[in-house]
């Protein structure tokens, strides 16, 4: 009897091995991935890395590092004017004041240079006449940039009567040119560049080995 316990116990024990579940099935086995699961993970990886791409290349293109080169002045230039006097006589017209004008807001007037009055006339007349009338036009033009507020001691006036016309005064067969004359009664306004500074340079004393005795 004995022995037939001991021979039983070991396949009752083999049997009952053989009916319990494995414990590897015990584990929970990880569910299948769909193909479209997948895909929209990686769809959704590949967005997460497009606002660091395009801000890295913003950060290429607009490097702070860089300046934009700032564009150079034109250079300073004088500046040459004609105010007319064809039919005003010896009256600065509304013409004339926008000539004026225009060129005490350029940059060569807000440099500070000399401004030079050219009076002008026909020749229609005598010649000492024209040169008072020649002064006049310019002293008229010198007037009005006083008004404006400009320094005496920038103007200087230079009467020059009908000596240095820019047009004919007579037409080739001897008869008068009006259009011409017109054209010469005119005062010329020439503004000048300052001059240029110097940067005076110190002198250097000798050595004490250069010294003369």
């Amino acid at each position: 009897m004995t022995s037939y316990r001991s021979a039983f116990v070991p396949a009752l024990g083999l049997a009952l091995t053989a009916c319990s579940p494995s414990s590897s099935r015990n584990e929970a086995e990880p569910a299948p991935v769909s193909n479209e699961e997948a895909v929209s993970v990686s769809d959704n990886a590949v967005r997460e890395d497009v606002p660091a791409i395009v801000a890295e290349a913003h950060k290429s293109i607009l490097r702070p590092e860089i300046v934009e080169p700032v564009p150079e002045a034109p250079p300073l230039v004088p500046l040459d004017a004609i105010v007319a006097f064809g039919t005003s006589g010896l009256t600065l017209d509304e013409e004339g004041r926008k000539v004026l004008d225009a060129a005490l807001a350029s940059p060569a007037f807000q440099a500070g240079g000399r401004i030079i009055v050219r009076g002008h006339s026909d020749t229609r007349g005598a010649d000492a006449d024209n040169l008072v009338t020649s002064r006049k036009r310019a002293e008229a033009v010198r007037a009005y940039l006083l008004a404006k507020g400009v320094a005496a001691d920038r103007i200087d006036v230079i009467a020059l009567g009908e000596t240095r016309p820019i047009a004919p005064n007579a037409q080739p067969d001897g008869r008068d040119d009006p259009e011409g004359r017109a054209k010469n009664r005119r005062v010329e306004v020439s503004i000048a560049l300052p001059p240029a500074k110097t940067t005076a340079v110190p002198a250097v004393a000798p050595a004490a080995g250069d010294r003369v005795p």
